[in-house]
């Protein structure tokens, strides 16, 4: 080895000790660095284009972008700090298992803490944009208006039973003849029904008419005896007045001074035979019913209303009643008793409705049915359509749509219905969007029942071990 060739090669040995010397410390730096960055546990993956949209697991977007991890060091201190304070430990993978402290889930992943401002968040679910058209979603907004109700039952034509009159006799006797002898014959007030022979009316005239002689034979005595006769004669001419003989009957009686051996007995009313017990011949007791005559100018409807529909019916309402028997007619009537009483069978209660009857069209036992439009009478009141509803049994809920794609489930608290509509008294505000369509499939879409149990307070869930 020439000198020549020995410097060279002393030269090329001090370079490369130089330039060693000057990388070592760069590239210790950088292992350090990669090693520090392996050790650290990013904090959730955010969508790559929209950093709203967030995963706690490593996942990709629709086109197919990694979603990008985001560090504790990567949050503002103004971000941290609008978080709160840290509410629960939820499960990293969305099953509906919370933590009140930190712990692993079963394949040893760290729970996610959710903080004060993200529990609102909690509760939204998010669709895609052509799974919504898939779904054929619609929504309306919230609004006021006046709730109106228009209640729909069916009853029968009943007799007013005001109007009913039972004819009896106040004494024994026998029906001698028949002039009302058809059921359902129409009669007037004050007309014959029949002829009536009775030994105690007869005995009872007789006694009327001796007291009357002896109240003349002793008009010319004191005027204690006159007072005794006349009284006496007058209490015999009341005790037929008692038995409801006809006032013109009285006075043949007084005029011709003979007892009658038969006398009539009138209607009381003007109305329609609905029994008629008596035959000729027959002989009655006193009490007994020989007549049953009912007025038919006004009748009842008595319909059966739901329970739930009470709240919009009161008396004196005017109703429209509509007859099989004459469909081209409409009858106006008036509520006149809501009873007291429900029946456990049909959950409905009994509504008598008054119906004039001038013509007798109404006939008892015929069916109607009756719509019954009502109002609250108050002001305009917040409502969302009733499809918009998903009852539960247990609550009543709402989506209410936040923007394009994105849903909040609302507990509701409702109040009357009417036409399609529902009265809102809690939990959605007027101009708010609510889905009236593809609720359930919204439901089975997006796993509503989990983003619900987000509603529940963390401190009423069975906190894991």
């Amino acid at each position: 080895m020439t000198r020549q060739t020995t410097f060279l090669l002393v030269l090329v040995l001090g370079f490369g000790m130089g330039v060693g010397f000057w990388l070592a410390p760069k590239l210790t730096q950088q292992t350090a660095s990669e090693k520090i960055q392996e050790d650290k546990k990013p904090l959730y993956y955010r969508h790559p284009m929209n950093p709203k949209v967030t995963s706690p697991t490593p996942s990709k977007d629709q086109m197919g972008m990694d979603y990008v991890p985001v560090y504790a060091e990567d949050l503002s201190p103004a971000t941290r700090q609008d978080k709160g304070r840290i509410l629960y430990y939820r499960h990293p993978m969305g099953a509906a298992d919370t933590s009140t402290s930190p712990k692993k889930d079963e394949m040893g992943m760290d729970y996610i803490p959710v903080y004060e401002n993200e529990a609102s968040n909690q509760r939204q679910v998010s669709i895609s944009p052509e799974k919504i058209q898939k779904l054929g979603v619609k929504t309306e907004t919230a609004g006021l208006r006046q709730l109106a109700n228009t209640i729909r039952a069916l009853g029968s034509i009943q007799v007013d039973e005001r109007r009913v009159r039972v004819v009896t006799a106040k004494f024994e006797g026998w029906v001698q003849r028949l002039y009302v002898n058809v059921t359902g014959q129409t009669v007037r007030r004050g007309q014959p029904l029949l002829e009536i022979y009775s030994p105690e009316l007869i005995t009872a005239q007789q006694e009327y008419l001796i007291a009357r002689e002896g109240e003349q034979l002793l008009s010319a005595s004191s005027s204690q005896a006159q007072a005794t006769a006349k009284q006496l004669s007058q209490n015999a001419l009341q005790r037929l007045r008692f038995w409801d003989i006809a006032p013109t009957q009285l006075q043949n009686l007084q005029k011709q001074a003979q007892a009658l051996d038969t006398l009539p007995l009138l209607s009381p009313v003007e109305g329609v035979v609905l029994e008629k017990p008596a035959v000729e011949g027959m002989r009655f007791m006193p009490g007994e019913m020989l007549f049953r005559i009912a007025d038919l100018g006004n009748v009842w409807l008595l319909v059966d209303v739901y329970e739930q529909d009470l709240d919009w019916i009161k008396p004196g309402q005017t109703v429209s009643v509509h007859v099989n028997a004459y469909p081209n007619r409409t009858f106006k009537g008036k509520i006149s008793f809501i009873h007291p009483t429900l029946s456990t069978e049909t959950r409905t209660v009994k509504v008598r409705i008054d119906l004039p009857n001038a013509l007798g069209l109404l006939k008892p036992g015929i069916y109607g049915s009756v719509a019954i439009t009502a109002g609250d009478g108050q002001s305009e009141r917040l409502t969302v359509p009733d499809s918009s509803v998903i009852d539960s049994g247990i609550r009543q809920v709402v989506l209410v749509q936040l923007n394009e794609g994105r849903f909040e489930p609302r507990v509701v608290n409702l109040g009357r219905k009417a036409d399609g509509y529902v009265e809102v008294l809690d939990g959605v505000a007027k101009g708010e969007s609510v889905v009236t369509s593809a609720n359930f499939l919204i439901d089975a879409e997006s796993n509503l029942k989990g983003a619900l149990d987000g509603l529940e307070s963390p401190k009423h869930q069975k906190a894991g071990q």
